[in-house]
């Protein structure tokens, strides 16, 4: 369980819904619409003082009519929604469907005493991922402007191998760029992404690497070629402390 006190803001993040314009349409078995809906009351029955929610990719499937569903079920939630696109996203559509408040695309915002940095990692035409040079340069300007704020980086693809051959071959291709930007500042203390469709909780160089399930199917850890896992849909709870400390662990919705 998260561990409340000293708690400067908490954040839910969401991660590939990967929803199409039939509101019936399966992925990999699972109703991508329906098992979005229960994720979201779940953390609205257990989660909801939370300060901002992150959605980190892959929020429709190829299909942009997908959109419409979702901000129909984001739109009236209250609060901020930073998203970022994934590789099966659209980006003019996405952004044309998602603009305006609540939804934020990309950027970085400060919620008490961190600094969250939403990269657009997504590479038209490919599974993987790249973070541009104006993305890596807009990663340095907002860990190096961000004063005594702790940082949490955001992104869709994973930017360290996750020990799964056919995953890892769609990665975030310019990995070494990336981590260099991150070891050139001090007051990172955690990278998110969604992607890889299961949990990881590690840590390089003092900073917490975190992957998250997704809102739908999920891929099965280790596996040298692609598998399905039989675990449910999950998103993950966040509760950054004014003293830099993270605490999070990942919501596994009870299976149908």
């Amino acid at each position: 369980m998260l561990t409340f006190s000293a708690v400067t803001a908490q954040l839910i993040q969401f991660t590939d819904p990967h929803l199409c314009g039939d509101a019936a349409a399966t992925l990999r078995g699972v109703a991508t619409l329906p098992a979005l809906e229960r994720a979201l009351a779940h953390a609205q029955a257990r989660h909801w003082n939370a300060a901002a929610l992150l959605v980190t990719g892959d929020l429709v499937q190829d299909d942009p009519r997908g959109y419409a569903h979702f901000r129909r079920l984001f739109a009236p939630l209250g609060k901020p929604v930073h998203c970022i696109p994934g590789n099966h996203d659209l980006g003019p559509e996405m952004r044309a469907a998602l603009a305006g408040e609540p939804f934020v695309l990309g950027g970085h915002f400060d919620v008490g005493a961190w600094r969250v940095v939403m990269l657009d990692s997504s590479a038209p035409g490919t599974a993987s991922g790249r973070l541009a040079p104006t993305a890596l340069a807009q990663l340095d300007h907002a860990l190096g402007t961000a004063g005594a704020r702790h940082a949490l980086v955001c992104l869709h693809h994973h930017p360290i191998d996750m020990g799964s051959r056919w995953l890892d071959r769609v990665g975030l291709v310019n990995r070494d760029d990336f981590l260099a930007v991150l070891d050139h500042h001090d007051n990172v203390r955690a990278v998110l992404w969604g992607h890889v469709h299961q949990e990881l909780d590690t840590e390089r160089r003092g900073v917490r690497f975190l992957a998250t399930p997704a809102t739908c199917a999920q891929f099965l850890p280790g596996a040298a070629d692609f598998a399905i896992d039989l675990k449910p849909p999950a998103y993950r709870v966040l509760a950054l402390h004014d003293d830099g400390r993270l605490d999070t662990h990942v919501e596994w919705l009870a299976a149908t």
